[in-house]
């Protein structure tokens, strides 16, 4: 194992012993910090964020930001090892946030770290945000606005296997509820909420938006959660459901609530109107970058913070690990991920002329 990634894994299991739900990674950002400082960076703790700039730092040149997120989600049900624990075996370290995102923030660390004074000829910045995992108003949202105009473009570590997403879907999250009339289940009264939802419902699974994404692919609308009634001879007043839509860059979040408000009857209440799709030109130099060297791109339809950070400066999402073990029991990196991932940005990063 070379000297880059033992110190990758070394501070994610650190990361890993450390409690870093959304809202709480207080203590992991410091762990962050202090290796930050230990190497002779002058980082900045914005709430539970870091923002380190590169030490050949100059002004006038384009800057690249490198991103990944500090926080976890709690953990899922199934892990048969303590989630906190950090346990390596058979090559990978098993722990919550090990995937996601740990090997990703740590690799580009290194990255950021190790192409230091080599002549790259563009400012690094290394930013680890919070609150990703509930898209919370402290993380990307707080020091998004310090980064524009000040950033040209910037990855976005995320396991995808080291293959790079240069779309992304967005994601509007509706809190829906369909209103009825109260009355007893034996009579012809009373008008049935659930009834209501059941026709909205139906709506919502089959209806197709008319422009198609020809990166991301139609709109997806799918109903996650239900709650009525209290109960059986009951018929209940009100039936709440709530939606996830994934949209593309042909419709932003408002208009897709707009033309969903158009054709339901249940009121629809977006959470938030801010995680829109992303895409990058294919032709930006990330993306040339990753041509010549042989990396795949996809299109991606998970979010992260490159749905906050849409808009603002053009992103790419890559990273080492596999999206399919985020959020689940047993999570892990395999070691040599972590090294090929460290090993792919150093290489992505050299070839970019920015």
């Amino acid at each position: 194992m070379d000297s880059l990634t033992q110190s990758a894994t070394a501070i994610l299991r650190q990361m890993i012993a450390t409690q870093s739900f959304s809202g709480d990674e207080k203590n992991v950002s410091d762990i962050v910090v202090k290796f930050l400082k230990d190497n002779g960076y002058e980082p900045e703790q914005i709430g539970n964020n870091i923002i380190a700039r590169c030490k050949d730092f100059a002004e006038g040149n384009s800057t690249l930001m490198l991103n990944s997120h500090l926080d976890t989600v709690k953990p899922a049900q199934g892990w048969e090892t303590t989630p906190t624990e950090p346990i390596e075996k058979d090559g990978a370290l098993i722990g919550l946030g090990s995937n996601d995102a740990g090997a990703s923030l740590v690799s580009l660390l290194m990255a950021f770290i190790a192409t230091d004074n080599t002549g790259l000829g563009y400012n690094r910045l290394f930013v680890a945000s919070a609150e990703e995992e509930i898209s919370g108003p402290n993380g990307m949202y707080k020091i998004l606005p310090m980064l524009k105009g000040k950033v040209d473009a910037g990855i976005v570590g995320e396991p995808t296997g080291m293959k790079m997403a240069i779309a992304e879907k967005g994601l509007l999250v509706l809190d829906c509820e369909a209103k009825g009339k109260t009355g007893h289940a034996a009579r012809a009264d009373g008008i049935n909420a659930i009834s209501i939802a059941m026709k909205d419902i139906d709506w919502l699974h089959s209806y197709q938006f008319p422009e198609k994404s020809p990166l991301l692919g139609n709109v997806k609308m799918t109903v996650t959660q239900i709650q009525a009634g209290t109960q059986h001879n009951v018929i209940p007043a009100e039936c709440k459901y709530v939606v996830d839509v994934r949209t593309t860059e042909k419709y932003s979040n408002k208009q897709t609530w707009d033309i969903i408000q158009q054709h339901i009857q249940s009121t629809a209440t977006p959470r938030s109107l801010n995680k829109n799709a992303s895409a990058i030109d294919e032709n930006h130099p990330i993306v040339a970058a990753a041509k010549s060297l042989g990396i795949e791109t996809f299109f991606s339809p998970t979010t992260s913070d490159q749905a906050v950070i849409s808009g603002a400066f053009p992103t790419v999402k890559m990273g080492p690990g596999d999206s399919a073990r985020s959020h689940t029991a047993n999570e892990y990196i395999n070691i040599n991920e972590i090294s090929d991932g460290i090993d792919g940005y150093i290489k992505l990063m050299k070839k970019i002329e920015l």
